[in-house]
């Protein structure tokens, strides 16, 4: 029996046995990773696992329950136990598969989600290209201290199915090629940086560079001080952009607005930013990070407006959250989210700024999910009359979400195309930064 029939297998198993409702989803995947460190090979991993998650409607009531031993013989107790333990549990008459109308049908074309060469690639030119990226810089500047050089790739598989007449797969591919340096700084500092690239696709991989631009992030960082506690313009890079993003999408989530536990909570169809941010999630985007048909109901994903013109314009409502709080759903979450781009490039946004502070890290903080209220700590560089001055360090921002990203003064033309959440450089206006 394949992991198809297998998945198919359970789901009527369970009606069978007492379920009223059943999914299947049925995960299979291998993994291998290499890391260099200096000149020694400090670790060699591969990984291989196959999982089945089985979520049972028994009685108006809902459970959901995992395992990775997926014999035909050991899932029949595994079942039976699932759903007379699912029967002890509270009933939520909620808790229901998706209406088949919203399903994805399997009419879409191959996203190019997998590489067809990914067994093809011998083991030695993976470990070669880990040790490359520590030789680019190992031993060129006496204040290194470690040089560390990683691979990693993967590949999965998906097969859902459920009771309520939906089937569908999915596969993908990934290669990661990623390098760290330390140096010895002033003092006791020893400060640190790296650099990475992503790819679903091997000849896509940027394969080498990588540890020289790890050392030269590195190098910039030697020398942080604190500066004069105010509010500055502030420019976020491309990689450090999600961080700030994360918590105003998260608020976008039905079970946060359905727990009143989102600073979002009823401002749909109103102005929570600038006018300068239109945020899309654009699902079906062929070759990238998160692109998809279908999310994990089997929900047909479909291009949305998020965010158009600072004006939110959706909220992420799956079929349970949308049964609990009476309203239309909408999707369980982003596939990939895309900016609306400005006409410069990080460059060009340093030039404009005459005072502020590029931001390249973010170091613990938090935010206030039902106010929107933050602070995080950071590290960067001042900029002065549009050139970057000094590295900074230990300095915190703080403020509120909505009146920061209401701040918006400039969107860079830069996106990290290496993500599912493709963030560009932003430019922030009068942003409260504590120091001295």
């Amino acid at each position: 029996m394949n992991y198809k029939e297998l998945a198919k297998w359970a789901v009527q198993y369970a009606l069978e046995n007492g379920a009223q409702a059943c999914r299947a989803s049925l995960a299979t995947g291998s993994s291998s990773e290499f890391e260099y460190r200096d000149t020694q090979l400090d670790k060699l991993q591969q990984a291989a696992e196959n999982s089945l998650s089985i979520t049972l409607h028994v009685n108006n009531r809902y459970g959901s329950y995992s395992t990775n031993r997926i014999d035909q013989r050991d899932l029949k107790q595994f079942i039976k136990k699932g759903i007379e333990t699912t029967g002890y549990l509270a009933e939520d008459a909620a808790r229901q598969l998706p209406d088949p109308a919203r399903y994805y049908k399997g009419d879409g074309h191959d996203l190019g989600l997998v590489d067809e060469k990914f067994h093809s690639i011998a083991a030695d030119d993976k470990l070669a290209l880990a040790k490359a990226a520590v030789e680019e810089v190992y031993g060129s500047d006496p204040r290194i201290i470690s040089v560390s050089g990683g691979f990693s790739d993967g590949e999965s598989s998906s097969y859902l199915v459920d009771s309520n007449g939906f089937e569908g797969e999915t596969k993908s591919t990934y290669y990661n090629l990623s390098a760290s340096v330390s140096m010895k700084g002033k003092g006791d500092a020893r400060p640190e940086s790296y650099w990475y690239d992503v790819a679903l696709q091997w000849d896509e991989l940027q394969k080498s560079g990588v540890g020289k631009k790890a050392l030269e992030r590195t190098i910039r960082k030697l020398g942080q001080q604190k500066i004069k506690s105010g509010k500055y313009a502030m420019l976020v890079d491309n990689l450090n952009v999600r961080r700030i993003l994360s918590p105003l999408v998260s608020a976008m989530y039905g079970a946060a607005l359905q727990q009143k536990n989102s600073f979002l909570l009823d401002r749909l169809n109103t102005q929570i930013a600038s006018a300068r941010l239109t945020l899309t999630d654009d699902p079906h985007i062929p070759h990238a990070m998160g692109a998809r048909w279908f999310d994990y109901e089997g929900v047909a994903t479909v291009k949305r407006p998020v965010i158009e013109k600072g004006v939110l314009q959706t909220y992420f409502i799956d079929t349970y959250i949308s049964r609990k709080m009476d309203i239309a759903p909408t999707i369980s979450g982003p596939s990939i989210l895309t900016f609306e781009l400005g006409d410069k490039n990080f460059d060009q946004l340093t030039a404009a700024v005459k005072k502020g502070i590029w931001i390249t890290g973010f170091n613990g903080g938090n935010s206030n999910s039902t106010t929107g209220d933050f602070s995080f700590g950071v590290e960067g560089f001042l900029i002065e009359n549009g050139k970057v001055v000094k590295p900074v360090s230990e300095m915190n921002i703080t403020g509120n979400l909505l009146t920061l990203w209401g701040g918006i003064a400039e969107i860079g033309n830069d996106p990290r195309l290496d993500a599912s959440w493709r963030t560009p450089s932003i430019l922030f206006d009068n942003v409260d930064f504590s120091g001295l």
